[in-house]
C-alpha cells in the first residue's frame, strides 16, 4: 500500500480543490484511491467521495488517538492501490496538526502553494516549509513534493520554480478552468448537493492530468508499513450469536453528517443498517429497533421536513414510546419543537423536545468536546468518556417553549475548560450538538447496541 498527504501552507491554499482533482485522476488512470480527511470535518470527506468513488474516512488524532488513527488508515487503505490524505489549515498547525498526523501515518507530505500573486518568491517560502520540518524534534517532516495552484500561465510556472531546492517539483493546477466548489455558513457545499458536476470535475482531472506528473507521485508515494494492531482490549466486534439489531439512520441531503466509522463500528457491534430519508419519506422503516439522525443542513430544508408531517409524527410517536432515539446536531434541531430559520421564519419539527431551536447569523460553537457520562445512558455507563467536535450557527431556545430537561453530559472543550452541559434525554431518546465519534471508545458502539437489545427484550 503507498500513500500521502496533501499539506497546505494555510487554510484556503487550494488542499480540497487539488485532492479532488488527484483523486478522479488517480481513478481516470486505472488506481483504486481510499481519500482520508484529517481532522473532523464531513464536507471534505464527502466531495472526495464523488472523486475516488469510495467513502472517505477521517483521521483525528485528538477524537480518536494515533492507534485508532493508524488503525482505520491501514484497514482501509490496504484495500486500495493508493491512499490520499487532505490535510487540515496549515501544514504545521496546531500540536495535532497535518505534520504530526504524517508522522503517525509514516508517509509523505506533498505540499500545496496557493501561486496567486507570487513568482521567484516561492523558493523562499518552500525552502522555509522545507527546513522547519527537518528540524522538528523526534522525527522529522519528509516533505517530498510540492504542486503549485492556482497558476496563470505556463511562463508563471516557470518562474515560481526558480530558486526551490531539494523538493520535487509536482506541477500546477491552473487559475482559469472554471472549477469553483459553493460556499455557505458551514463551508463547501456537501456532496448530496452535488456541488461539483461531472463536466465540472472532468475539467479538473484533464488539467491535472496534463500539469501535474501524476505517476511521479505515485513514485514518490511511500510504500507504508506493516499494520498497526489496536492495543489490548480495543479489538472491536466479536462473533454474534444474536439476531442483528435493525438501526434506522437518516441520509439524505438535510442529515448527512455521519461518519463512516460510526456506521461500520456498530455493524461491528451487531447491528443492521437501514437507511431512509426524512426528507422524502413517509414513515420509518419497519420492523426497526433503534433510529439514528446524524447533523446535517435541516435549517436549509425546514420548510420540506415541516410540511413532512407523517415523517414527523413517526419519529415522535416513536420517542413517545420508548424506542430508542439517538441525534447530533442536527438530528438534534429536527427533534425541536421548531425552527427559526435565518430569516426569523418559524418552522415546526418533530417535537420530541419542547425547545425552539433559532439561526444566528454568527457561528455560535465551534470546536473539541470531550463527554463525561453523569448517568448511564445508550453511549454507555456513569462515568465513560467519550470525544466529539460541534460546528453550528444555531441556540436552543431556553423558556420559550420549554426547558430542555434533563442533561447526561458534562462537557469540556478541547483544552479542557468547562462547557455548558448537554446530552437532552427523553425516555429512550439522547440528542446533543456533539457530533460524537464512536472510535474515540471503542466500547460505545457495544453499548449502544447492548442498550436497544436491553429495550427489545
Amino acid at each position: 500500500m503507498r500513500g500521502f498527504v496533501i499539506a497546505g501552507t494555510h487554510s484556503g491554499c487550494g488542499k480540497t480543490t487539488v485532492t479532488l482533482g488527484l483523486l478522479s485522476a488517480l481513478r481516470k488512470k486505472g488506481f483504486v484511491v481510499q481519500p482520508f480527511k484529517a481532522g473532523p470535518d464531513f464536507i471534505d470527506s464527502g466531495l472526495h467521495r464523488i472523486a475516488a468513488g469510495l467513502t472517505s474516512r477521517n483521521l483525528d488524532l485528538w477524537m480518536c488517538g494515533d492507534a485508532y488513527v493508524r488503525e482505520c488508515f491501514h484497514r482501509h487503505g490496504s484495500k486500495a492501490d493508493i491512499a490520499v490524505v487532505e490535510g487540515v489549515m496549515g501544514l504545521y498547525d496546531g500540536p495535532l496538526s497535518t505534520a504530526r498526523l504524517s508522522r503517525v501515518l509514516g508517509i509523505p507530505v506533498i505540499l500545496v502553494v496557493d501561486a496567486y500573486g507570487m513568482a521567484e518568491s516561492a523558493g523562499a517560502l518552500i525552502k522555509g516549509f522545507r527546513q522547519w520540518g527537518s528540524e522538528l524534534p523526534g522525527c522529522p517532516i519528509e516533505l517530498k513534493g510540492v504542486i503549485f495552484n492556482r497558476v496563470g500561465s505556463s511562463r508563471h510556472y516557470e518562474r515560481l520554480t526558480h530558486g526551490v531546492e531539494e523538493v520535487n517539483l509536482l506541477g500546477y493546477v491552473p487559475r482559469d478552468m472554471g472549477f469553483e466548489i459553493p460556499h455557505r455558513h458551514l463551508g463547501l457545499m456537501v456532496a448530496e448537493e452535488e456541488p461539483v458536476s461531472p463536466a465540472a470535475l472532468d475539467r479538473l482531472t484533464e488539467a491535472v492530468i496534463a500539469c501535474v506528473d501524476v505517476d511521479g507521485l505515485v513514485a514518490l508515494s511511500t510504500s507504508t508499513g506493516p499494520h498497526f494492531p489496536l492495543p489490548a482490549g480495543e479489538t472491536p466486534g466479536g462473533e454474534h450469536v444474536l439476531a442483528p439489531c435493525r438501526v434506522a439512520v437518516a441520509s439524505d441531503r438535510a442529515f448527512c453528517f455521519t461518519y463512516q466509522d460510526n456506521i461500520d463500528l456498530m455493524r461491528e457491534a451487531g447491528a443492521e443498517i437501514l437507511f431512509f430519508s426524512p426528507l422524502a419519506d413517509g414513515s420509518l422503516p419497519t420492523g426497526i429497533d433503534a433510529v439514528y439522525i446524524g447533523g446535517g443542513y435541516p435549517e436549509l430544508y425546514a420548510g420540506a421536513l415541516s410540511q413532512n408531517a407523517s415523517m414527523g409524527r413517526a419519529i415522535r410517536e416513536w420517542a413517545a414510546s420508548g424506542g430508542p432515539l439517538y441525534a447530533e446536531c442536527g438530528g438534534l434541531m429536527y427533534l425541536s419543537r421548531s425552527i427559526r430559520a435565518f430569516d426569523n421564519h418559524v418552522f415546526e419539527m418533530a417535537g420530541v423536545f419542547p425547545f425552539e431551536i433559532a439561526m444566528g447569523r454568527e457561528r455560535a460553537h465551534l470546536g473539541y468536546r470531550e463527554v463525561l457520562l453523569r448517568e448511564d445512558c445508550m453511549l454507555g455507563p456513569a462515568g465513560q468518556k467519550v470525544r466529539g467536535h460541534e460546528f453550528r450557527y444555531s441556540d436552543i431556545i431556553e423558556g420559550r417553549c420549554g426547558r430542555p430537561g434533563r442533561k447526561v453530559y458534562a462537557v469540556t472543550d478541547g483544552s479542557g475548560k468547562e462547557q455548558a452541559a448537554e446530552g437532552y434525554c427523553y425516555k429512550n431518546t439522547l440528542g446533543s450538538y456533539i457530533h460524537v465519534h464512536f472510535g474515540s471508545n471503542r466500547t460505545v458502539s457495544r453499548s449502544f447496541i447492548d442498550f436497544i437489545r436491553k429495550g427489545r427484550t
